[in-house]
């Protein structure tokens, strides 16, 4: 028994020893280059084997030199702050400002491109102000890319006389940077708040990026409007006073997006929606707020945007086109 016990000891050292290596690893090669990633990595090495052979000497030295290893690392981990100053790519090189006065809340920086292919557009940034009492409607836009079980979240708001804006939590890419999810869980992306119009957002990825593009609306009160609305304003407020980083679990645009939608209900339920985003109409159904008729897979079929709305509805704005979508038979 007392050996089975000494065994069981010395896994559980080597399985932390590893794991903590793998993790220190990663990190190192993500926000390290050139000779100073070879010099971290030949360090981390030698500490690691160091911890082993320390342990074969006497127990508490191993865990002695494991405890000194992943303190220097978490100190050279904790160096890595979130920026607001780096060279952004240009769809993200600008996070919505927000400033509320009353009932009125004017944004700034809302990014209206001309997108001619999926990475080139005419820029434009424009600056709009809202009347709450106005704000008529909420709806969640999912698309897909690749996988029909993740999908990136989107939330439209409507006023009346027609004008929509569009809130979108994402990652803050540098102008050389590709996303990558293991990235993400080593604070290699900021995460940005985008608004936008319907014609920029929407569009690059029903026309360019050739996304399934769905439009869900959200039966929500008047008031649940309103509190929803202020939510991705603060939101605003606080990325631009303090940046902070995406993360692929714990700060996405799903998590994100449920963190202020508790701002209606505290209670909200976590479940696996928040990772598999692409079950969100399964979620929103659960929670009595799903508009449309029909059963779930016709409103999802119903939810569906084609392209080039704009050419096939050449008389409305680019809002109401995208909403002219086929009525399913009965």
């Amino acid at each position: 028994m007392a050996r089975f016990s000494q065994l069981l000891a010395h896994l559980l050292f080597a399985l932390i020893v590893l794991c903590g290596a793998a993790w220190s690893a990663t990190a190192l090669w993500l926000h390290l280059a050139g000779p100073s990633r070879i010099v971290a990595l030949a360090a981390l090495a030698v500490v690691t084997l160091g911890a082993f052979v320390a342990r074969t000497r006497k127990r508490r030295l191993g865990w002695l030199v494991l405890v000194i290893g992943a303190e220097m690392v978490a100190g050279w981990y904790q160096t890595i702050t979130p920026r607001a100053d780096r060279d952004w790519a240009v769809d993200v090189s600008r996070g919505v400002t927000a400033r509320v006065q009353g009932d009125t809340v004017t944004l700034s920086n809302i990014r209206d491109f001309d997108w001619h292919s999926r990475d080139t557009a005419t820029e434009r940034w424009i600056v709009r102000s809202y009347d709450l009492d106005a704000l008529e409607s909420v709806d969640m836009v999912t698309s897909v890319w690749d996988n029909p079980e993740i999908a990136h979240l989107l939330v439209s708001f409507g006023f009346a006389g027609g004008e929509h804006v569009v809130f979108s939590v994402e990652i803050r890419r540098e102008a050389d940077e590709t996303f990558s999810e293991l990235g993400g869980f080593f604070r290699q992306f900021e995460l940005v708040l985008i608004a936008a119009t319907e014609r920029d957002i929407v569009r690059l990825r029903t026309d360019l990026r050739h996304e399934a593009v769905r439009m869900y609306a959200v039966d929500l009160t008047p008031e649940q409007r309103r509190t929803m609305f202020l939510a991705y304003v603060e939101l605003a407020r606080q990325l631009e006073q303090k940046p902070r980083f995406y993360n692929t679990i714990a700060a996405n645009c799903t998590t994100v997006v449920y963190g202020l939608a508790r701002a209606l209900k505290s209670d909200l339920p976590i479940n696996a929606t928040l990772i598999l985003s692409g079950r969100l109409p399964e979620y929103l159904d659960a929670l009595g707020v799903l508009g449309g008729e029909g059963t779930l897979p016709e409103r999802r079929a119903a939810a569906l945007l084609r392209a080039n709305a704009g050419t096939l509805h050449p008389g409305l704005s680019y809002s109401e086109a995208i909403r002219q979508r086929p009525q399913l038979s009965r």
